[in-house]
């Protein structure tokens, strides 16, 4: 599913060398934002993608929380976080 929603970033370099990139997904009806940690300099394109491919895989996530499924639950990722705004 193709959303149309806007993603907008802001990158800052840790003293650990890694790139946190503080992101708003400017949406009217869900507006969110979150934090993704990057251990790599990546271009933008590539960063929004991923943010994106985040952000299905956590929705996908939500809609199979059927305890009795075969499908295995993923596992919690830390360095992905999405907060409604």
């Amino acid at each position: 599913m193709e959303t149309a929603e806007k993603i907008s970033i802001t990158t800052k370099t840790l003293a650990s060398g890694n790139c946190q990139v503080k992101f708003f997904v400017e949406d009217e009806s869900k507006p969110q934002y979150g934090y993704l940690l990057v251990t790599e300099p990546k271009p933008v394109g590539e960063i929004i993608e991923e943010i994106k491919q985040r952000m299905e895989r956590r929705r996908s996530t939500a809609l199979n929380m059927n305890p009795f499924s075969l499908i295995p639950s993923a596992t919690e990722d830390h360095n992905f976080y999405l907060f409604s705004a």
